[in-house]
């Protein structure tokens, strides 16, 4: 399809900022769905729809040999459309299951669900792709449609479609059923207030606007668009620059990569397990982003040594990863239940969206600048601009950390005079 090595990685770059895009955009609006539908019917339709597309896109356009440009820009459009409408729905089931308490730690857990899937899919293409790449398209899409229908038959929205609701001390108890099972689990003091109305009218959904505009939200949103750019970078690009910069073949270049996940998925965990101790994240996030810098610098400087290069990988993915998860999970799930919502709990989904929807505007543009600047000047002028923005996510969430800050402060010093 193409003249040179150099355009086809530019096709690449191009394939992954479209991916994005429609990514961005459909997360905007799954969000906004998300608190109005049945969540069930609105994951199994993105994950159904967007193994269709994969299938499509991979393997019958090899069987037929059909190879067009605008087709595939196309069917990754659509594929992005689709896949957006997982996350805000997952992180709005999560909500409706687990309050406050310990959110960090259980979410920064649950949210390795996605690395996992990175390393089960890595090894999953890579186990096949000596048949033809036409067979790792084929396979992953096959589980992926296998999980959508599980997900319609299997998932339980909401605690209240067994008789159940969640109270964050006492753990399950008996609720009297109603019809709105995508109701998000309320904070404690949203639950006193409405215990005595729960056969209520259900709340309103918030509005789009409404959400944007909530404390936290776009500073978040703003931190997460540069930080998840360097994260789907790696996501993307790591297998091709292993294998491209120090010449191991593909199948090795994929299965070390996973070490990136490995390492996100041991820091999320750990620190939203330190953010609920301290009761405070920015503040973590913060050190952690700082870290990372310098974790970048180092990993650019990898020797040509596969145990190395998987130590760093797993270093720089435990300090952008963890973050990366924490920012996508757990406080897009503090953000949606903050106070100023004032009643209306339906916001979770449209919160989420706003976030992971804005960072993925930031990843998109990003795609297309890591290609450009490879085949401008060179990798290391890549991990520059990575290192930019991660000090540009830490700068967007700098009023956030110093307001934290404080008031651990206050309240070290009110324990003090109490003492």
């Amino acid at each position: 399809m193409f003249s040179d090595s150099q355009e086809a990685t530019l096709f690449l770059g191009v394939l992954d900022t479209i991916f994005l895009f429609s990514y961005a955009v459909g997360l905007y609006i799954s969000g906004v769905m998300g608190d109005r539908l049945n969540l069930r019917y609105v994951l199994t339709f993105g994950l159904c729809g967007s193994a269709v597309v994969e299938f499509v896109f991979g393997t019958v356009t090899e069987w037929m040999a059909f190879y067009n440009v605008y087709f595939y820009c196309g069917l990754w459009v659509c594929n992005g459309l689709l896949q957006s409408a997982v996350w805000p729905c997952v992180v709005a089931v999560m909500g409706n299951w687990f309050g406050k308490s310990g959110r960090g730690f259980i979410f920064g857990l649950w949210s390795a669900c996605a690395s996992v899937g990175n390393i089960l899919g890595a090894f999953l293409a890579s186990s096949v792709l000596t048949y033809g790449y036409e067979y790792a398209f084929l396979v992953t899409s096959a589980v992926q449609f296998a999980g959508g229908v599980v997900v319609f038959f299997g998932l339980l929205t909401s605690p209240k479609e067994i008789g159940l609701s969640v109270d964050s001390d006492t753990g399950l108890r008996p609720v009297e059923r109603d019809s709105d099972s995508q109701r998000p689990l309320m904070s404690d003091e949203e639950e006193e207030e409405e215990e005595g109305g729960v056969c209520g009218d259900p709340p309103r959904a918030i509005g789009f606007l409404q959400a944007f505009c909530l404390p936290g939200v776009i500073p978040y949103s703003l931190a997460y668009a540069c930080l998840k750019l360097v994260n789907y970078s790696f996501f993307f690009w790591l297998p091709f620059y292993l294998s491209n910069n120090f010449g191991w073949p593909e199948v090795q270049a994929d299965r070390l990569s996973v070490w990136y996940d490995v390492g996100g998925i041991i820091g999320g965990t750990v620190q939203g397990l330190i953010s609920d101790m301290l009761g405070k994240r920015a503040p973590v996030i913060a050190v952690s982003l700082l870290v990372a810098m310098g974790a970048l610098v180092g990993y650019s400087r990898s020797p040509d040594d596969k145990v190395v290069n998987a130590a760093l990988l797993a270093t720089t993915g435990f300090f952008i990863g963890g973050p990366s998860n924490m920012i996508s999970s757990a406080i897009s799930a503090d953000l949606g239940r903050q106070d100023a919502l004032q009643g209306s709990q339906e916001a979770l989904a449209t919160v989420t969206g706003i976030v992971d929807g804005t960072g993925s505007i930031g990843a998109a543009a990003g795609q297309y600048l890591v290609s450009l600047i490879e085949s401008k000047l060179n990798w290391m002028w890549v991990f520059y601009f990575f290192v930019l923005m991660t000090g540009g996510s830490v700068l967007f969430i700098f009023p956030l950390i110093v307001g934290e800050l404080r008031s651990m402060c206050r309240d070290r010093q009110a324990q003090a005079s109490q003492l």
